[in-house]
């Protein structure tokens, strides 16, 4: 007897869903730099660079950022708790980091990290991040309606698939966006509602812009039922100003849209005429009540000054939704038993930093005040780059972790990049990659207006590092432009 061998799973029968998602800063670009990683430790020298500087990803650790020593000072007296137990704690481990290692172990089950924990995460971590939430707006938050995830990513998805229930129903997303958004919308099965920044505006968010796309939507039987706000920017970088944000409120709740706030990189501002300020402390400053607009914030332990990608801690809290649908969310959480435990406690520990007077208090200023400095200098040094090049200009870097220079590629590149069934921005960041080292990501994975090319990159390579990357940027795009010239 013979048997037909075909796959388990074809391809053909797997959800379109998955294969419709993109996610661009894991693309392509970043298998193909990994094959040269790979080519690079078996043959030194078969290239003209003798590394990858994977600037695609928010991911500063693997770039040489340094972690906080608090936090990881608390964490470790959690995770193996036998050294609160010894006489020699108190030369290696601060005070306040030992007082706060008990506080924290005493809020967990079984005073473990390796307990599961209530599905919104533990009760006395919520309470502290809710302090801390407090201390920032100046209003109180309640612990109820903080649910810790596993990342903000993993808060965006919970709420997407309470959203969405079809391809009817829309959600008004930034272009570009960071494209968590765009793939979470795809795979819920919903339909996102693109509305511009204004490039020539500093990347400003236009309210006119953003009331007729939604308009519009509508009109083609679109149910619109939220929009995304990043502020800080991402890929952007751009800080919002309160007027902006006190418009965009005002057109969420006339609406009926829920706010999602994706403020992840509210302690990531480098201009001094800027400041975070919050959508919720936006809302409650002009006195509206939580029946007149419905806000879902995301933060995350992965940005900041603190960068922790790699511990996947977050947290969503929800302003405006009735209890019935928070038993909802709840449920959901539910299903996933709880977040982990370790990134729940720095969730705990970013929103409730050592304070003046406490023994770990000067060094974790310094600690925070130099490496947000330096992002500061880093991003500076990369945008006067990207200016000083030919048909490239770049926006300033306000805040987050990107710049998303534009390029004006010669149509002679185009050109080519189309015969090799490529996007013209990905075939620069191709031969950038090929020639150079440097893993840049194309704009197309951001979204962008129809007819203009950019790229992304990050400001975290390390800062002795800057020049020399500055330097092969410049090279580079001087060789292909000359390469490519009309």
């Amino acid at each position: 007897m013979s048997f037909i061998k075909t796959p388990a799973v074809p391809i053909e029968s797997i959800n379109p869903k998955v294969k419709d998602c993109e996610y661009a800063v894991r693309g392509e670009i970043l298998n193909y730099a990994l094959r040269l990683q790979e080519e690079l430790e078996k043959n030194p020298g078969s290239r003209p660079f003798d590394e990858i500087i994977y600037s695609n990803l928010g991911n500063p650790h693997a770039l040489g950022q340094k972690p906080i020593t608090f936090f990881r000072q608390v964490l470790a007296l959690c995770e193996y708790p036998a050294l609160l137990d010894t006489d020699d704690t108190h030369k290696f481990f601060s005070s306040d980091a030992i007082s706060r290692a008990k506080k924290i172990r005493s809020t967990l089950t079984g005073k473990s990290t390796g307990a599961y924990s209530h599905s919104k995460g533990a009760k006395g971590l919520r309470e502290m991040i809710a302090d801390g939430i407090a201390l920032r707006d100046g209003y109180p938050a309640n612990p109820e309606d903080i649910f810790l995830t596993d990342g903000a990513s993993a808060a965006v998805h919970m709420i997407m698939q309470l959203l969405i229930r079809s391809e009817n129903d829309g959600i008004l997303c930034p272009i570009p966006q960071y494209p968590l958004y765009s793939a979470a919308i795809t795979l819920h099965g919903g339909t996102l509602v693109p509305y511009y920044l204004s490039e020539a505006k500093g990347w400003g968010l236009e309210v006119f812009e953003l009331k007729g796309n939604l308009d519009l939507a509508r009109e083609n039987g679109i149910s619109v039922k939220a929009i995304v706000v990043i502020n800080p920017g991402n890929p952007t970088g751009q800080v919002l100003s309160e007027s902006n944000q006190q418009e965009i409120v005002e057109l969420c709740r006339k609406e009926g849209l829920v706010l999602l706030a994706d403020e992840v990189y509210q302690d990531n501002v480098y201009v001094k005429d800027k400041n975070f300020i919050s959508f919720k402390r936006i809302i409650k400053s002009v006195g509206y009540s939580d029946d007149e607009i419905s806000l879902v914030s995301f933060q995350s332990i992965s940005k900041g000054y603190y960068g922790e990608c790699g511990k996947r801690g977050g947290y969503m809290e929800l302003c405006g939704f009735s209890e019935d649908v928070k038993d909802q969310i709840y449920k959901v959480a539910s299903v996933n038993l709880c977040s982990n435990t370790s990134g729940q406690i720095l969730a705990s520990l970013i929103m409730n930093p050592p304070k003046p007077g406490e023994e770990s208090h000067k060094l974790f200023f310094a600690e925070k005040e130099a490496i947000l400095s330096s992002l500061g200098r880093r991003a500076k040094a990369l945008e006067d780059a990207f200016n000083s090049m030919e048909g490239v200009s770049c926006q300033k870097a306000e805040g987050a972790m990107y710049l998303f220079p534009l390029i004006k590629l010669p149509n002679k590149a185009i050109e080519a990049a189309k015969k090799v069934n490529m996007v013209p921005d990905a075939f620069y960041a191709l031969r950038l990659l090929d020639a150079t080292g440097l893993v840049l990501v194309p704009g197309s994975g951001f979204g962008q207006a129809p007819g203009t090319w950019h790229v992304r990159t990050t400001i975290l390579p390390d800062e002795s590092k800057i020049p020399a990357i500055v330097s092969r940027l410049k090279a580079f795009h001087e060789s292909f432009m000359k390469e490519f010239q009309d």
